[in-house]
């Protein structure tokens, strides 16, 4: 019984403990293209170039 317990609350802390996971995304905008780049972890700053981007 007492394995059975320990068992149990294992499992729930283990789940517990992989179920509190988040992503936070980099704010870019008003930071120089370069500096963007570096936050993104991108190998090109082009995409955060306004002269760069097309026109939707």
């Amino acid at each position: 019984m007492r394995k059975i317990i320990a068992t149990s609350f294992f499992l729930t802390c283990m789940a517990v403990m992989f179920s509190c996971t988040y992503k936070t995304h980099p704010q870019t905008g008003g930071l120089p293209p370069g500096q963007a780049k570096k936050v993104t972890g991108s190998k090109s700053a082009k995409p955060y170039a306004p002269g760069q981007q097309k026109k939707q």
